[in-house]
């Protein structure tokens, strides 16, 4: 039971005919009490009109016992100004809801204090003849054995020789009530049914919704299963939210099986760059440890450092992967640029750095990441240049750029977006095995890109390499250069 209420299906319907069951509640009541209200004013017209007629018998000057008040169903009570009942309907026995309950006229003289047969006053603001205003109530009343609810019409009238006269006439409310009962009657009836057919039209329209988003998850069920990242979940031929998502959940597939791929590829570079300087140690030892005079402590030193230097950069490219943000820091390029370049004494070719302007050039970040783009980049070109490296630092517009150019053969057009590519190594730099990777270039732009900037390579002119570090030019603070 849980479990069918826990469905989208289930508690969309179970909404939907909640909010129906309201609003058909609501609209149901508005209408009895409308469909009341209007006969009720119906009776009350009718009853009025009866009253006027026998009020303009009496304002005729028509004595009471020749009134015409035989009615069926139309009780009729004259009540003089002193609360004496002068004239009934025929039959009647019992009546409620006009303040006169008596049923039988009253003597002249019955009424305590009335000295008068008319009852007639000298200040009575009515003129003869006079009707005025109806005021209604409602009550009950039994004529010849028939009791019957009734609306009651009250209209005064001031009549020579009388006084003021009321005349209490009723309407019945039996029409009335049986319109409204066979109104409740056919809601009673005609709700539940709409309910239901309203319940099944959402269940079934959910349903239909709701398949592609059932068929997504059983083909994400199979792919968890398979651990298949090929698969795709299927698109309906729609334009709605649900065809979106499924769109959106390929791309994230998509996305998934990049990365997925990219780590099974690092893993097995890595695996393969790992395993020929532990195996040309491992031999250097074995050799050293069975032939000590034959030990190439050099070569092992050299092996040592670089798997050092790879265990690092795969450290890097690790904690890059995961997402590490850079530290929000502001320092001098160009002072970092002219140390690290000065650092370098073992480097075949000096390095040139030039700045085209004496006050710093501030960027935002990290500055040991940064230094290790560098550190990259003059690797790079020391490899591959012939007779001079340059750097160069200046600002373009909202960006600090930072070049470093050799005179080398450059990257091939073809090759300038694969050398960012982790473990690449063009197939000259291969062949030159001196200790590169191919991660380098990799780290560089990763950097590049998390620091918001971008990091490109293009033709130098003096002929070989260009790599272009574009950094965001910070805002800088009030009150700052």
């Amino acid at each position: 039971m849980r479990r069918v209420l826990g469905s989208v299906r289930a508690r969309a319907t179970l909404a939907a005919s909640v909010v129906v069951a309201v609003a058909l509640a609501a609209a149901g009541a508005a209408v009895l009490l409308s469909l009341w209200t209007n006969l009720s004013e119906q009776a009350g017209t009718e009853a009025e009109r009866a009253a006027q007629k026998v009020a303009t018998d009496i304002a005729s000057g028509q004595s009471y016992g020749d009134l015409s008040l035989d009615s069926d169903d139309q009780p009729v009570q004259v009540v003089d100004g002193t609360g004496r009942l002068v004239a009934v309907t025929e039959d009647l026995e019992r009546i409620s809801g006009t303040g006169v309950d008596r049923v039988k006229p009253q003597a002249p003289g019955a009424v305590s204090g009335d000295d008068d047969d008319d009852g007639g006053s000298d200040d009575d603001p009515h003129e003869a003849g006079e009707l005025g205003e109806a005021s209604f109530s409602d009550g009950s009343a039994t004529i010849d054995g028939d009791t019957a609810d009734y609306r009651f019409a009250a209209v005064p009238v001031e009549a020579d020789g009388k006084g003021t006269v009321t005349v209490h006439a009723g309407a019945p409310l039996t029409a009335e009530q049986e319109a409204v009962s066979t109104a409740l009657t056919v809601m009673l009836i005609g709700f539940p049914l709409l309910l239901a057919v309203v319940a099944l039209v959402t269940w079934l329209v959910t349903r239909r919704a709701l398949r592609p988003v059932e068929d997504i998850r059983g083909e994400m069920a199979a792919i968890t299963a398979s651990e298949d990242l090929t698969r795709r979940v299927p698109v309906p031929d729609t334009h709605d939210e649900v065809a979106r998502l499924a769109r959106t959940t390929n791309e994230t597939l998509a996305a998934l099986e990049q990365s997925v791929e990219r780590q099974r590829r690092f893993v097995a570079d890595a695996s393969h760059e790992l395993r020929s300087p532990i195996a040309s140690l491992r031999t250097q030892l074995e050799v050293g440890a069975a032939h000590p005079e034959l030990l190439d402590v050099g070569g092992a030193v050299e092996d040592t450092v670089r798997l050092q230097r790879l265990a690092a950069d795969l450290l890097l490219l690790a904690r890059l992967d995961a997402g590490e943000r850079p530290a929000d820091a502001r320092f001098d390029l160009v002072a970092l640029v002219r140390t690290e370049a000065g650092q370098r004494t073992g480097d075949r070719v000096a390095v040139s750095v030039a700045a085209d302007t004496a006050d710093s050039l501030e960027v935002s970040g990290s500055r040991g990441q940064l230094a290790r783009v560098l550190g990259n980049l003059l690797d790079n070109a020391q490899r591959h240049t012939r007779s001079s490296v340059s750097v160069s630092v200046r600002r373009v517009g909202e960006w600090v750029l930072l070049e470093v150019a050799d005179d080398g053969e450059g990257v091939p057009a073809g090759e300038r977006e694969r050398v960012f590519e982790r473990f690449v190594r063009l197939d000259e730099a291969r062949a030159r095995d001196d200790g590169g990777a191919g991660l380098g270039l990799a780290i560089a732009r990763d950097v590049a890109v998390r620091h918001g900037g971008s990091l490109t390579v293009r033709e130098a002119p003096a002929g070989g390499a260009l790599f272009e570090l574009r950094l965001p030019w910070p805002e800088r603070p009030a009150g700052g250069r």
